[in-house]
């Protein structure tokens, strides 16, 4: 007879994200470390912001955060893992740990690197000239406000407990994401002449995905109420920083 434990297969696409986004949440909740490299992330994203990197600069930089979070990941697995099949001493099993401690490592050092690297010669020229590049990068500002969104909102569901990634929990991801796409556009259109009717249809659209969640149940008005407040708050503080 199966384990009673044992996970069902996912099914539906959805479920998969779901399930995966719930490994997530449940290694922000149980390893200090984690938190510590979401914190870290989040700093390194608003710093990058502040730098004026370029869209390279931040690819790398995002691609060492996701390095060292993929590696943090793997590490509490494999330590998951060994815990669960042995209870006594073993010296292959320390290895094993050791390993994959090891692997966080050099992660971590080479984003401490890629940092480097990227922010050496932008800190000492910051200027107006490093303001000018920001407001002519939207797409920049737009991606790393929709990064620091889905960051807390994460954040914010493994540390109130409720709900599950994809369903239900304070704030409603969907509606942060939502709304920091309104905010987004309105920004980047800046003094067009069809500012106002684009912020008005993204408004209106941003207002009907807040609509749907609260019609089909999956989250409270007060949730989405709050997910479309931070995710604009977000947005609104990245591009003010500009």
């Amino acid at each position: 007879m199966a384990p009673l434990n044992r996970r069902r297969a996912p099914s539906s696409v959805l479920e998969s994200f779901n399930f995966a986004l719930e490994g997530i949440i449940h290694v922000l909740r149980t390893q200090r470390n984690m938190r510590i490299h979401f914190a870290v992330a989040v700093l390194v994203l608003v710093g990058g912001l502040a730098a004026g990197v370029n869209r390279l600069e931040l690819i790398a930089l995002l691609l060492a955060i996701a390095f060292v979070l993929i590696a943090e990941m793997l590490n509490s697995a494999i330590e998951q893992a060994i815990d669960v099949a042995t209870t006594s001493f073993d010296p292959l099993a320390k290895l094993a740990k050791d390993v994959a401690a090891g692997a966080v490592l050099i992660a971590s050092v080479t984003a401490v690197a890629v940092g480097y690297l990227v922010f050496s010669g932008e800190v000492g020229g910051r200027s107006a000239r490093v303001l000018d590049k920001l407001r002519n990068a939207p797409a920049e500002l737009t991606l790393i406000a929709l990064v620091l969104t889905i960051i807390i909102v994460i954040a914010a569901k493994a540390y109130t407990g409720r709900g599950t990634p994809l369903r239900g929990g304070l704030p409603s991801g969907h509606a942060a994401i939502a709304f920091s796409g309104w905010m987004a556009a309105t920004y980047v259109l800046g003094d067009s002449d069809h500012r106002f009717l684009v912020s008005s249809l993204t408004l209106i659209m941003a207002l009907l995905v807040a609509q749907t969640r609260v019609e089909s149940g999956v989250h409270s008005a007060l949730e989405v109420a709050f997910g479309g407040l931070l995710g604009a708050l977000v947005t609104l503080a990245v591009f003010q920083l500009s």
